[in-house]
């Protein structure tokens, strides 16, 4: 049976963003934001246009021999750097730092030291000039994992620490702030948006502890001659203890905007704030001690622990499902508000004309997919398949590629107006570009999936190889659907890119406070503002802090007994460079 009508409406009111009086300093807080966003667009706009180079390579066209191509890039792995590195490293680094530092502290309403602020986004920036000149001269072609004994010129390992560690100083910023909230608030539950701001902070403060070990203990003194080796291992063990919980860094950030603000977007209601926080705390306790799931071939790596952590990788699912099931609902509330019948009848009346709001859809769509992925992925009986195929590259653009990116690309519709009181250009050519972009990954993944069964390999500039390097495999249709998805993506990044610049360097002809307020969305289910009277769920999610410590302890455990066998056992060996 299906609901007719939505019933009377609730008499909770739609949060709005505490008020602030000094209007310098919300101008300054907007600036400093912008710039977060607007430099990470413009390291997605150089990647973005490295992509479809990549896609034509898989779709057997050789375009790195082209003499225009040639004379911009020393070779298709310096491509491929530059691609994954400004694509999954640098744009969703700066977009998440912006969007998390600005979103918690509009919601708490507090105050933060900007200065501080300022010098963090320097030093960020910093950190990507200096991480970009042996990438652009040829000096860090490693890809984005940037394995050992493969090795880069120090200048790249310092720079990327230098930009993990910023984020770090944003983490310390927003968790000081929501800790004075906290003593200046007794009692008060935290608001949903700053609450899962956080709670995405401090997983990312687990998260990243592997990679920063890496780099600052491991690469960088290796770089700079002052000891003799690196042990393979033990690098790729820390990479990827941040490699897949980082996955989880990219998509929380969109979560948020899916809960909070994409349901008011729709004309809807959020479901339940209680079973929202449950998810981020779900997700908190179980993203980071995962990452040996990327490492079933690997030696010296007990299989006990494999199996442990592919066991809470699938754990991962659950909070998924629940994703789904709350917003999908909270969709179905706004389609049959606005007179959607039916089992699925009301998915017509959804506004899919809206960029905001077919954007983030799409991405929702697209990471139903890519989690069914994940899960074989993650299993130890099929990963021996697909690993180090094209069917991960597949998979990797319609969770990061599509999930996160075309949810941040649909949240700067409105973003950028309400920062800059600058208007959007043109609904349609952004609902174009939106829509676009879904197809063209699709169809990309699609290819990329189909090319992975029959064992094509990742990373391999396959347009270079002898004709019958894969014998007789029926090939013809997943390569060719391959080339088609980097023609449709390079046209949705032209008509996407023109009217982002567009809106960027036009004219101030609003208040963004005003035109484009923070949407945030009511709940049908709301968590409350007192503890006392808040529901057994709210409260036992509420001591983020507490949570946080049992997750560190969680990674000690999976991680502690693995590393000190790995440390016990290292062999050093030279590094070497093939560009």
């Amino acid at each position: 049976m299906t609901i007719s009508s939505r019933p009377a409406p609730l008499v909770h009111p739609i949060r709005e963003a505490p008020a602030v009086g000094d209007v310098a300093y919300l101008a300054s807080l907007k600036k400093v934001t912008q710039f977060y966003i607007v430099t990470a667009f413009l390291a997605l706009f150089i990647g973005v246009l490295i992509g479809p180079l990549q896609a034509l390579n898989y779709g057997g066209i050789n375009v790195y021999e082209w003499p225009v191509i040639r004379n911009l890039l020393g070779s298709y792995y310096q491509g491929l750097s530059l691609h994954g590195v400004l694509n999954a490293l640098v744009f969703t680094q700066f977009f998440i730092s912006g969007w998390m530092l600005y979103l918690p502290v509009r919601d708490l309403g507090m105050r933060i030291n900007l200065r501080f602020a300022w010098f963090t986004y320097a030093l960020m920036t910093l950190g990507l000039l200096l991480a970009a000149v042996p990438l652009l001269t040829n000096g860090a072609t490693l890809l984005y994992t940037f394995y050992p004994p493969m090795q880069g010129d120090a200048l790249f390992y310092i720079g990327a620490a230098l930009m993990v560690g910023s984020s770090l100083l944003v983490v310390g910023q927003v968790v000081h702030t929501w800790l004075r909230w906290k003593r200046a608030n007794p009692g008060k539950v935290t608001p949903l948006v700053a609450f899962m701001s956080v709670a995405t902070w401090m997983m990312w403060a687990l998260a990243a502890l592997g990679i920063v070990v890496e780099v600052v203990a491991l690469l960088i003194p290796w770089s700079l001659g002052l000891v003799g080796g690196v042990d393979p291992l033990v690098s790729k063990t820390l990479f990827w203890w941040t490699g897949h919980a980082i996955v989880y860094f990219w998509v929380l950030p969109a979560y948020i905007s899916w809960y909070a603000f994409l349901p008011r977007q729709a004309g809807g209601r959020l479901a339940s704030e209680p079973l929202t926080r449950l998810v981020f705390v779900m997700f908190l306790l179980s993203s980071v001690p995962v990452g040996l799931h990327h490492q079933y071939a690997d030696p010296n790596i007990p299989n006990l622990w494999k199996n442990i952590h592919m066991f809470l990788t699938f754990l991962i699912a659950v909070p998924s499902l629940l994703t789904a099931f709350s917003v999908g609902a909270a969709l179905e509330d706004a389609a049959r508000a606005r007179g959607g019948r039916g089992l699925f009848g009301w998915v017509a009346q959804l506004p899919w004309g809206n960029a905001v709001f077919s954007a983030q859809v799409l991405a929702m769509v697209s990471f139903i997919a890519g989690g069914a992925g994940g899960v074989v992925n993650a299993s130890s009986s099929f990963s021996g398949v697909v690993h180090n195929t094209t069917w991960i590259p597949g998979h990797f653009h319609i969770t990061v590629g599509t999930a996160t990116t075309l949810t941040f690309m649909g949240v700067s519709l409105w973003l950028i107006p309400h920062l800059t009181g600058k208007r959007l250009p043109s609904l349609r050519l952004a609902s174009w570009s939106v829509w676009t972009w879904f197809f063209g990954m699709m169809v990309f993944a699609l290819g990329m999936h189909w090319q992975g069964l029959y064992g094509v390999p990742r990373r391999s500039q396959v347009s270079a190889a002898a004709v019958d390097a894969f014998g007789n495999l029926p090939l013809a249709l997943p390569t060719l659907l391959t080339a088609v998805s980097g023609v449709i993506l390079l046209v949705s990044a032209v008509l996407y890119f023109s009217v982002l610049f567009r809106m960027l360097l036009s004219p101030r002809v609003d208040d963004g406070e005003q035109a484009a307020p923070l949407p945030y969305s009511e709940a049908i289910s709301p968590a409350g503002e007192s503890l006392a009277t808040a529901s057994p769920l709210v409260r036992a999610t509420e001591p983020l802090l507490a949570l946080w410590a049992a997750a560190l302890v969680l990674v000690v455990l999976m991680y502690g007994p693995v590393m000190a066998r790995l440390f016990a056992e290292m062999q050093l060996v030279p590094g070497w460079r093939l560009y």
